[in-house]
Parts: C-alpha cells; structure tokens; sequence
C-alpha cells in the first residue's frame, strides 16, 4: 500500500498526508480542471505542490520509488487532460517563485513556477531587454525551456543561458542552450524524465525602463487584438507547418466557428479551439482530429499538436467512488 510508506500528521480536522522529507500536504483525486487553461479534464490520482526544491526532490524521488508514473504540471497552460484525469503522481511547480537579477551579468535565473509572462514585466520595469515577447506567454519558465516557448519570431533558445535539471534518482545537472538541442517548439527534454527546476536567461540592460515597458505592452496589445482570450483555451493548439501558419491553412477551409460539443474553433483565430463553458476534454480532442482529418484532406498536410495531450481518450468515464487512500 502506498500509504504505508508515507508519513501521517494530524490537523485540526483531518489526517494529512506527507511525502517523507517534505512539508507539503499529498492530496488524492484533486480536480485538475481547475489547474489547466482548458478547464477541462478530470483528477489526479495523487497531487503534491513543492514549495522548495528540496521537496520538489523528495517528491520525484518518491514517485520514482513506488513507480508511479510522473506528470509536471506548471500553469496548465499547454495541456489537454482527459476526462478520465491521470494516473500516479502529478507535481505541481507553480510555487516555485524564486527569481534573480545578477546586474553585472545581465542574466536572471528563475526558478520554473515562476510565469514567463511575470518574468517579462520584471526585465521591463528594470529596464533590462530581450524578454518582451514573453508577455502574452501564458506558462511558466520550466514549461517555456522545455517546449521552447517564443513569440513575434522570438523563442527561449534565443535567451537560455543555461538550466538546472532534476534526474529521477535525485542528482542534478546544469545544460547550456547548445545542450538542449532547440528546435521549433521542443527541445530534448520534452518527453524526457527530467525536470527543469530553474533558468538562466541573458539579456541586456542598461535601456528607458519606460521605453521597455512601452515595447512590452505592445507585444501584449498586439496578441490581445489577434487571439481571443474571452473563453478558455490553451492558446495554439497546433505547431505553423513551415512555410504556413496553422491558422491560416484552418481558416481557409471556413472552419471558424465550428463547434463539437462545448469545444468551438475561435473566430478571431482559428488555432483556437475554445471551450464555451461545457465542454469535455473529449470534446476537445474530437475538435483536434477533426481539425488535422480535414486540413490533410484540403491541403495534404497533417498538424502537429502543440499541446500535451495526457491520459485516455478511449475509455468512457465511469461513475464510480473516488478512489481511497489505500489503493495504489
């Protein structure tokens, strides 16, 4: 049993949990629609948020451990969660918020649940110069390394100095951009199971804060004025297939508008898919393939998601109880 190798502390009204070597609560079948821009999705099976890198090791390891398997999940921003939710252990980074301005080097180090877009404002307001496309990013620094997040012909390869990687066994490394082999929207570590725990950028001080902050907020209006941000979503749902843009080839086959379920191709920008306040992750993963059916047949070209799609999507949800926390 699980809960025979974790530690048990009294609260005032009820027994929690505890991952040995941390001080953060382990909760069971925790809603992550909650968690994810799609709002959609079911429950982890088990749930931790680290708010430190000690625990955030501790946590790994004992995933490890018990051969759970692993989901990182930082602002949600960038995934689609079945139904059904996920099994074994989800880690939630978003409280890892260490940021650090070295003004002789012009580099700042951030620790992964630290939001990019956060992290631009901060570059901004000092006056330092390169982050400004990450404004209208909605995820986190460790999410932006490992898909290589950009904007306006801008990407994280353009500014990674280097970053701190946690390895299942517990050690940790340091990789240099070159390291990571940086490509469009990936990089070595997606799919791999190490976690980014902190980022080094370089940029460039010394410029007008005000004149930084002016270029950032155009970066922001500029996104605000293409791309709906009304209803959730996980902003582009699939990868620009070199020379076109995604949205361009989904447009041109009068897509926009077209709804399955609750989930509906946006009209401002149709690598939207928009969720109107129903809808289901099977909705949503229905829209995608039939978005990718229907560009191969117009334009012979299939899509490639940019988003994580994770758990089953061929089992129907079960009405049953919630799991105990005896079962494993």
């Amino acid at each position: 049993m699980i809960t025979s190798v974790l530690t048990q502390k009294k609260t005032p009204s009820q027994l929690q949990l505890y991952i040995p070597g941390t001080n953060c609560p382990l909760q069971s079948q925790v809603s992550l629609a909650k968690l994810t821009s799609f709002r959609v999705g079911g429950p982890a099976q088990w749930y931790v948020a680290p708010r430190s890198l000690e625990d955030l090791q501790a946590s790994f390891q004992w995933a490890h451990s018990q051969k759970l398997p692993l989901t990182l999940l930082g602002a949600g921003s960038n995934l689609l969660v079945s139904d059904i939710g996920l099994p074994g252990l989800v880690i939630c980074t978003r409280y890892l918020r260490h940021t650090h301005f070295d003004a002789d080097t012009g580099r700042i180090t951030a620790s992964a649940g630290v939001p990019i877009a956060s992290l631009a404002w901060q570059a901004a307001k000092r006056g330092w110069e390169g982050l400004e496309w990450a404004v209208g990013i909605p995820g986190t620094v460790g999410g932006a390394v490992v898909m290589n997040a950009g904007a306006h012909k801008n990407s994280t390869a353009d500014l990674l100095f280097n970053t701190d990687v946690l390895s299942p066994d517990g050690s940790m490394a340091q990789l240099s951009s070159e390291d990571l082999g940086f490509s469009y929207r990936t990089s070595i570590l997606q799919g791999s199971d190490r976690i980014v725990t902190q980022a080094t950028f370089q940029l460039k001080p010394g410029a007008d804060p005000k004149q930084v902050r002016s270029m950032t907020s155009e970066h922001l209006a500029r996104r605000h004025t293409t791309q709906p941000y009304h209803l959730p979503s996980c902003g582009s749902v699939f990868r620009n297939p070199d020379p076109y843009a995604a949205g361009w080839l989904i447009e041109q086959i009068g897509l926009k508008g077209y709804q399955i379920g609750g989930a509906r191709i946006a009209e401002r920008h149709a690598n939207f898919i928009l969720n109107c306040g129903d809808a289901k992750a099977s909705d949503i993963f229905r829209m995608i393939h039939h978005i990718q059916e229907q560009v191969e047949k117009h334009w012979s070209l299939w899509l490639e998601p940019e988003v994580r799609i994770l758990g089953d999507f061929t089992k129907k949800l079960a009405v049953e109880s919630p799991m105990s926390l005896e079962q494993g």
